[in-house]
């Protein structure tokens, strides 16, 4: 009896059980929470924002397709093995390039390569004459340029004239009938700014790519002689090169040019160079006019002030300014009177950036016209007045290389000089020629380098030269080893002006601030 009660029990059990899961298993399921109205729309108001943008720019925008005699070159804008991703470095560069992106089974079209060539890059119109604004070296050694618009008919150009250094070209077509792209400001624009880079990427025409602008004012890197460049991560590939960046009002602000790439690859990683358009519109105006461009010079090398080197020159560490390090003979620079260890705080009313920035704002400037350049000295402002030369003139005078007497010969021996970890000796017209100095060069080379010591942890090399040493503010030539030893005395510190020979640092002059070790 007893037995028969627990078989009952536990079968009422499962059947308690079975309903209870069996209500759970139909139990109504909540809905899905829905996706926030409030953002919904303004994802879509920023998606209709790109479509408008895209549909405005677009009709502007051309692919261009170049013949070259001889097969492909593939070009860097500033000579040398070349740096720019955005063009391979030889024919089989590109076949892999291509088979990474396309896959393994990608036929490459090997008669390409035979006595004439085909290449794509992209450009936009410029203005209702029928000018197109695109790199220089998408056009460059082209037998024949192909300009293919938004609405797939094709016109052929001529090219009217190209800018190496500004990497720049202008080349036209007869169709006047062009709208052209409405061109912005790019000193107006901000790091975060959302931009769309229209282009041919890979020979695909009318591609559209968005991102946000990463940096401005690029000038740490050789990709033009003229720096500045405008640094973004919208995808920027092979093909894109002369295309626009364009900001959301549909303007564009810089004309794409370069991409950095791992080794491995010759595709988009993120950080893409265009050149600015208020750089590029003012050599495009002049290569429409006379087919060249004339860029001027004031004549001065420069750094960025430091705070050691500010403590040095005695000025206020809250300085913002760049330090001349080398002033041209004869230049504009130094007829105004322009010294060594001084500090440019203004050209034009403009502050001084960087050396990129005052270069390019400089080499746009008007030639012989006077321009107030503001600087400190002794801790002190002043404002001088320079009137720019060419700069064919000026850069001939570079580096010494115009005739002027020779250092004078000296045959003194090596000297240390104190705790700061080297030796040097004067400087002889010899010892310049074989450490790459130029000719009228004066000062102290050096001779050693201590491992471990202030001067090797400042990167100083032997074979640079020491021109100048900063005291009390000034910077004093010196030409013996004596001399410099008599000046630096018991200091910790010092501030030399230091310029490097033939190696890693090729031809850089800078201040150099040793401290000893305590």
């Amino acid at each position: 009896m007893r037995r028969t009660n627990v078989v009952a029990w536990a079968a009422l059990v499962v059947a308690v059980a079975a309903l209870v899961s069996s209500r759970a298993v139909t139990r109504p399921v909540p809905a899905a929470a829905g996706i926030p109205s409030e953002g919904q729309k303004e994802a879509k108001a920023l998606s209709e924002a790109f479509e408008a943008v895209a549909d405005f720019v677009r009709p502007s925008v051309v692919k261009i397709n170049v013949i070259h005699e001889g097969g492909i070159r593939m070009i860097n804008p500033r000579g040398g093995r070349n740096p720019n991703p955005m063009q391979p470095n030889s024919p089989k560069d590109l076949e892999e390039m291509l088979k990474r992106f396309f896959g393994p089974e990608f036929e490459f079209p090997q008669q390409q390569f035979g006595g004439r060539a085909q290449g794509t890059g992209s450009g936009f119109v410029y203005d209702d004459k029928g000018h197109i604004l695109t790199n220089n070296h998408v056009i460059d050694r082209a037998t024949k340029v192909e300009v293919v618009f938004h609405d797939g008919s094709k016109a052929t150009a001529k090219v009217i004239g190209a800018d190496k250094d500004a990497d720049v070209a202008v080349i036209q077509v007869e169709k006047s009938s062009l709208r052209p792209a409405l061109r912005g400001k790019s000193g107006a624009l901000r790091v975060g700014e959302l931009v769309m880079a229209i282009g041919a990427p890979f020979g695909l025409g009318q591609t559209v790519t968005t991102g946000i602008i990463s940096a401005t004012e690029r000038s740490d890197i050789a990709i033009t002689a003229y720096g500045r460049l405008i640094q973004t991560d919208a995808a920027i590939n092979p093909g894109n090169s002369g295309g626009p960046l364009v900001d959301m009002d549909g303007r564009v602000v810089g004309i794409n040019t370069a991409i950095a790439t791992g080794a491995a690859s010759s595709s988009n990683a993120g950080v893409g160079f265009a050149i600015p358009i208020d750089f590029a519109e003012n050599v495009a105006d002049q290569i429409i006019k006379t087919g060249k461009v004339k860029y001027a010079r004031l004549g001065v090398q420069l750094e960025p002030l430091t705070a050691d080197l500010a403590k040095a020159l005695k000025v206020d560490p809250e300085t913002k300014g760049l330090v001349a390090v080398q002033v041209v003979p004869g230049s504009p620079a130094a007829k105004a009177g322009i010294k060594v260890g001084d500090v440019i705080t203004s050209f034009n009313g403009t502050p001084t950036i960087n050396p990129g920035s005052l270069r390019s704002q400089v080499a746009l400037s008007a030639i012989g016209k006077e321009y107030d350049l503001v600087l400190i000295r002794h801790g002190k402002e002043q404002h001088v007045n320079v009137v720019l030369a060419p700069a064919e003139v000026v850069d001939s005078r570079f580096e010494g290389n115009d005739e002027s007497p020779k250092a004078a010969e000296n045959g003194d021996e090596a000297q240390s000089l104190g705790d700061f970890g080297l030796s040097l000796q004067a400087l002889t017209p010899e010892l310049a020629s074989r450490l790459g100095h130029p000719k009228t060069a004066k000062g102290l080379v050096v001779t050693e380098v201590k491992e471990k010591s202030p001067a090797e942890d400042a990167e100083i090399q032997v074979g640079d030269l020491v021109s100048s040493v900063i005291k009390n503010g000034d910077s004093v030539a010196v030409d013996s080893v004596e001399s410099l030893q008599k000046i630096v005395g018991k200091s910790d510190e010092i501030t030399l002006l230091v310029k490097s020979g033939k190696g890693a640092n090729g031809g850089l002059t800078r201040f150099v601030t040793l401290k000893k070790a305590k």
